[in-house]
């Protein structure tokens, strides 16, 4: 039996699905991430919001019932990110090869299914992340799309990689999100639709996530950071 074979069995003892996930994710610095909450609030706290609500998306994917957690990283990681995860570099231009490069390096070290996410809804929970895994494991379909407010998506998953699935997908417009759909659709794949998340874009999406979570990270640094803004009297 082969090293792979050994830990999937061993992973599926211990009644993991034999799924991955993979956030995708920037190094929470000032002035390099949620610099749309700018000038609204400062770059530091833009940066401690990026960083809090990345803590509490990797601490509920390390708590899912996994084969492997991967981070693919654009930086160095911090002592946000908590034990169990193998950290990847990013490549590419563009956020469409970024994500294809993710989806095909954890692929090539693993070949099993791919769930992945971005650092924006720390909301999530470890039963949308089982759910759409399962839909992978199964076979019940071949790719897993999760819609986001804005019009783009906040997961996508897929039994394995393919460049010419995101390539060219316009990123960060609004219809990001019906685009990378058909995409997915137009390939012949079987989607499986997971429910519609908020993304953290602005104040006030960082509000409303921040009422969802109200005991996370996240809220905790929204309430004492921005809370007291004068503009949202």
């Amino acid at each position: 039996m082969s090293w792979f074979d050994a830990a999937t069995a061993r992973e599926a003892r211990a009644d993991r699905l034999a799924a991955q996930v993979i956030v995708i994710a920037k190094e929470p610095v000032p002035g390099r991430v949620k610099t749309r909450l700018t000038p609204a609030v400062s770059p530091v706290t833009a940066a401690a919001l990026a960083e809090a609500a990345l803590a509490d998306t990797l601490d509920v994917v390390a708590s899912s019932a996994v084969t492997r957690r991967v981070l693919a990283l654009d930086g160095a990681p911090g002592d946000w990110l908590p034990a169990g995860f193998d950290v990847i570099g990013q490549r590419g231009g563009g956020l469409d090869e970024r994500l294809a490069a993710a989806f095909a390096d954890v692929y090539a070290a693993v070949p099993l299914p791919m769930v992945l996410i971005g650092m924006d809804t720390p909301q999530v929970t470890t039963a949308l992340i089982k759910d759409a895994a399962q839909s992978l494991v199964s076979g019940e379909a071949d790719a897993v799309f999760g819609a986001a407010e804005d019009g783009g998506f906040w997961l996508l998953g897929l039994r394995r990689p393919d460049r010419s699935l995101l390539a060219g997908v316009p990123m960060s417009q609004p219809d990001t999100g019906r685009v990378q759909l058909e995409r997915l659709t137009s390939a012949g794949l079987r989607v499986a639709l997971a429910p519609r998340l908020t993304d953290v874009d602005t104040i006030d999406t960082a509000e409303k996530v921040a009422d969802q979570i109200p005991d996370s990270r996240f809220a905790a640094v929204f309430r004492s950071a921005v809370g007291a803004l004068p503009l949202r009297a």
